[in-house]
C-alpha cells in the first residue's frame, strides 16, 4: 500500500486477496475479502458493479453497489474501490476540494472515456483547476503482452491513438495504460503509474494468464477522516 499524504490515501492490492464476484464465485469469500481490506485501511469500502462503460456514481456511503465504472465521493473516511485483472484501475484525488474518484478502465472504458468522465464530474463538483487533480494508474496488462486482432487494435486506436502497440513477439496489441495516460495528459491531470504488468507479474491477478479462474485486484482511494 502507498500513502500520498496525511489527507489522501491510495492503495493497490495484489493476488494475496481476491475481489472477484459473479456467477460461480463464493459470495462469502468476497465478503471476507472486503472485510479484510476495510480492516486494513481503517475505513468503510464502497465498490461498484463494473460493466465496461463510463457511467459515474457519486456516493456518500458504502451501503449500495451502484452499476457504474466510475465512483466519486466527497465523504471523508469512505474508500472507493475499482477492481481489475488486466484492465486499468485508476484512482484520482483533488485534495483541496476533498474529492476522490475510482475508475475501471478496460478496453471499452478507454474507448468510451471512463477516465475523462471521472475528471468531468470532479470538475463539476468542486474542482476549477485541472492541476488540482492527481491520478494514480494501477497494475494492468502492458502493451507488450496484450495481443489483440489487428482489426480490434485499429478500431480502438482510431479513438485512442496512444493505445496502438505491438507485442514483444511482433503481433498487434493494445497499450491501455498508454491510452489512459494520454487522456490524463490531454486533461492536464498529473499522474503516476503504480505497479507493473499483470500478465508478467505472478503476484498480481491476470485474466489473460489465469483465465476464468483469475481473481481481481483492487485500487482504493479515500480522504483520511
Amino acid at each position: 500500500m502507498e500513502s500520498t499524504s496525511t489527507t489522501v490515501e491510495v492503495a493497490f492490492t495484489d493476488a494475496s486477496v481476491d475481489f472477484a464476484e459473479g456467477p460461480g464465485r463464493d459470495p462469502d469469500r468476497l465478503a471476507d475479502a472486503l472485510d479484510r481490506v476495510a480492516d486494513a485501511v481503517g475505513v468503510p469500502v464502497v465498490r461498484m458493479s463494473q460493466v465496461h462503460g463510463r457511467d459515474v456514481a457519486v456516493v456518500s456511503h458504502g451501503d449500495d453497489v451502484p452499476t457504474a465504472d466510475v465512483l466519486v465521493t466527497a465523504t471523508p473516511g469512505l474508500a472507493l474501490m475499482t477492481r481489475a485483472a488486466d484492465c486499468v484501475p485508476v484512482v484520482l484525488a483533488a485534495p483541496a476540494a476533498g474529492l476522490v474518484a475510482a475508475v475501471h478502465a478496460g478496453r471499452e472504458g478507454v474507448v468510451r472515456g471512463a477516465v475523462p468522465a471521472a475528471v468531468e464530474v470532479m470538475r463539476a463538483e468542486a474542482v476549477t483547476d485541472p492541476g488540482e487533480i492527481r491520478a494514480w494508474i494501477g497494475p494492468h496488462v502492458c502493451g507488450a503482452c496484450y495481443e489483440v486482432p489487428a482489426a480490434m487494435r485499429d478500431e480502438v486506436a482510431e479513438v485512442a491513438p496512444a493505445t496502438r502497440s505491438q507485442t514483444s513477439w511482433g503481433t498487434p496489441s493494445l497499450d491501455l495504460g498508454a491510452g489512459v495516460r494520454a487522456q490524463l495528459d490531454a486533461l492536464g491531470v498529473v499522474h503516476e503509474t503504480v505497479g507493473g504488468c499483470t500478465y508478467e507479474d505472478e503476484s498480481l491477478w491476470s485474466h489473460r494468464r489465469g483465465g476464468a479462474e483469475a481473481g481481481r485486484l483492487a485500487g482504493l482511494v479515500w480522504v483520511a477522516p
